[in-house]
């Protein structure tokens, strides 16, 4: 049975900021998603390809998730921890590395440990390397608090052994094209953890503390039901006025901000209350359980073509190319950019308003113009 902390490295970020979240957390079911599956199976063949890398005897996993894009991503894993050995074996010839290290770091956080994917120890540098597979979020090395965690984790096994003045931790994204690099001192980690982290830490462990809603929200199993979601959308409630009168551009802003979560709650909340009715027999006193609306399918395909070709219907298919990405798998990436990389193209995407903090190059008002026929054409 897999351990889990209460206080993990990977929800730091969520628990520093909402110290009650992991106690009411521990009230909801975990999902175990295709796409949690899909990071698990990415992280044991990366490991299985460092382990190789350095010379350790290893089995290679199987697994349904296995293609050639999870083969690519974790060569290039693999290829970047190794160009990263081969530098620091030019000052420091005989560099410890540790795959998938325990890292313990209770002395700060109540029962806390977790796992690094790979650390490497040269003189006076600690670096950590953690594989991020997911293709969702971008993920930022800098003051991320899990790779914190990691390092005073590391220092508290090693610190003692070697003379570590700083630490390198490197958040490495494969899928997101992002290799992310933050370097710490020993000192600089420890202030934090004295300063802020042993704290919250504290709070979180109690259950005690605020809950402020936001992005750092959003993996949290009870995101559905948290009340902090509904007071941070209840702002929009004084827009509601009976009056002529129209938004100002503040106003609209002010609005635009909270409708990609807005959406999202209101689906989250439908299908966690589906899910109490169906599990608990749950009663509501506005609105019932009914089936859904569903789409026509053939039972049975082949049975169809044969009682179509027996009644004179033989014009019954319509050939079209498979998709994009099931050509690429067929052929392999390699062929497939040999063959039809010059047959292949990726359209604009339709404009549309995302907050300042997104990294994406703002388009020029005068090009969506004339790409779109003008201005009352762009919705």
């Amino acid at each position: 049975m897999v351990e889990h902390a209460i206080l993990s490295a990977s929800s730091a970020h969520r628990w520093l900021t909402c110290p009650p979240l992991p106690q009411l957390e521990r009230f909801f079911e975990n999902k175990t998603t295709e796409v949690a599956h899909e990071g698990t199976v990415a992280h044991s063949l990366a490991e299985y390809k460092v382990r190789k890398l350095i010379g350790e005897k290893t089995r290679k996993p199987k697994s349904k998730f296995i293609d050639d894009d999870m083969e690519q991503h974790t060569d290039d894993y693999a290829s970047y921890i190794n160009e990263l050995l081969q530098s620091i074996k030019l000052t420091t010839p005989d560099p410890i590395v540790l795959i998938e290290q325990r890292l313990d770091f209770s002395n700060y956080v109540p029962d806390g440990f977790g796992t690094g994917d790979c650390l490497i120890i040269a003189d006076k540098t600690l670096y950590i390397i953690d594989l991020k597979y997911g293709r969702g979020v971008l993920v930022d090395a800098e003051d991320n608090p899990q790779m914190m965690l990691y390092a005073l984790g590391a220092l508290n096994i090693f610190d003692a052994l070697y003379d570590i003045e700083e630490v390198e931790m490197t958040i490495f994204q494969p899928r997101k094209y992002n290799i992310s690099t933050s370097v710490k001192t020993v000192n600089e980690l420890k202030e934090w953890a004295d300063s802020e982290l042993k704290e919250k830490a504290e709070l979180a462990f109690k259950g005690e503390g605020v809950v402020k809603y936001g992005p750092w929200c959003q993996f949290s199993n009870c995101n559905a039901v948290l009340r902090a979601r509904k007071d941070y959308h209840d702002k929009l409630t004084r827009f509601q006025l009976c009056s002529p009168h129209l938004l100002t551009d503040l106003e609209l802003e002010e609005v635009l901000e909270h409708v990609d979560d807005l959406v999202k709650w209101a689906t989250e909340v439908k299908e966690y209350a589906t899910k109490v009715t169906i599990e608990t027999d749950k009663e509501w006193s506005k609105f019932k359980l009914v089936e859904g609306r569903s789409v026509r399918k053939f039972s049975d395909d082949k049975k169809v073509e044969e009682v179509c070709k027996a009644n004179g219907y033989t014009d019954i298919y319509r050939n079209s190319l498979i998709t994009l990405t099931d050509m690429e798998k067929l052929m392999g990436k390699e062929e497939f950019n040999t063959l039809l990389g010059n047959l292949v193209y990726k359209p604009e995407g339709k404009p549309t308003l995302v907050p300042r903090s997104d990294k994406r190059k703002e388009l020029v008002l005068h090009n969506v113009k004339q790409e779109f026929g003008g201005k009352n054409n762009v919705k």
